[in-house]
Parts: C-alpha cells; sequence; structure tokens
C-alpha cells in the first residue's frame, strides 16, 4: 500500500532538465474555472434572472491593458441557464466588486445607493456651513446633542448592569 503514497520519485543519473522542452503559451490564454455568480443579474435576452451564488463553468482570461495598483483585472465568461447567451463580466479592485459588461443587466441592490446617499448628504451639509456660519452653529449643535444623548444612554445601561450584578 505504501507504493501509493510516494513523495519522491526517482530520477535516472542521466537526467538532464534543460533538455525537456518549453511550452509557448499566448498571453491571452483563456483557462476554465469554476465559479458563483458574484451578483444577482438578469439575462438580457432571455429575462432569466440569476441569482447570486449560481454556480457555472466559466472561461477566465487577464484582461490586458487594465489594472488597479498593479492589481489584474479578470474577465469572466459564462452561459446563461437558459438560452445559452454569453455572459462577460470583468473584476473591479478599486471598489472591490465585480463589473457585468455585456449580455446581463444588474439587478438592483438597495444597500448599494445608502453609502452614496450619505456621501452626497455630508457634502451638502459641508457646503452649507462653508457659506452659513449660523448653519455651521446649529450643525454643532445638534451634534453635541445627539452626543450627549448618546452618553446618557451609556451611562445608564453601565448603572443597570452594575444594578443586575449587586443581585
Amino acid at each position: 500500500m505504501s507504493e501509493r503514497k510516494v513523495l519522491n520519485k526517482y530520477f535516472p543519473p542521466n537526467f538532464d532538465p534543460s533538455q525537456i522542452p518549453r511550452q509557448k503559451k499566448p498571453k491571452d490564454l483563456q483557462h476554465k474555472v469554476r465559479l458563483m455568480a458574484p451578483f444577482s443579474m438578469r439575462c438580457n435576452t432571455c429575462g432569466e434572472y440569476i441569482y447570486k451564488g449560481k454556480k457555472f463553468n466559466a472561461r477566465k482570461e487577464t484582461v490586458e491593458g487594465e489594472s488597479y495598483l498593479n492589481i489584474k483585472i479578470f474577465r469572466f465568461y459564462i452561459r446563461c441557464t437558459r438560452c445559452s447567451a454569453e455572459i462577460t463580466f470583468k473584476t473591479d479592485p478599486q471598489n472591490t466588486d465585480y463589473v457585468a459588461e455585456n449580455g446581463v443587466s444588474r439587478n438592483f441592490e438597495p444597500w448599494r445607493d445608502e453609502g452614496a446617499e450619505s456621501e452626497e448628504l455630508r457634502k451638502q451639509q459641508e457646503e452649507e456651513e462653508e457659506y452659513d456660519p449660523m448653519k455651521a452653529l446649529e450643525n454643532r449643535t445638534l451634534d453635541s446633542k445627539r452626543e450627549m444623548d448618546i452618553l446618557d444612554a451609556l451611562d445608564e445601561i453601565r448603572t443597570r448592569n452594575a444594578r443586575s450584578e449587586r443581585v
């Protein structure tokens, strides 16, 4: 039984690794990989919904001429489960996400807009404060009031915990 689990192989004394021919592979080589759909999407040709996590056999290639901070960007080719239309998407390391390229439209995800809305609101508030000193004062008083409320609630929780520890 130990023959199956050999850790080192026999090399004859006349073996020369430099005489093994090297394979020339093209730069745009595609590899077959098994992956899960990174986001929920809808096929543009047949309207089939493909949910996040559905497994596919895909072709993966490196996108030539594109990189972000020296990180390679990969493109994936999959086929729709109903109509076999080709769907492509690629990685987006800048936003730690994926970008749907063609053959598919990405489904709406409400949590994506929350960050953009809060950022937009914060910028708008900074612009208002810049031009109106009274608005800046009001915002500071609201922030300090909010902070005091949080500290009061925290103090109340601490006293409640201390009371329950005594019991």
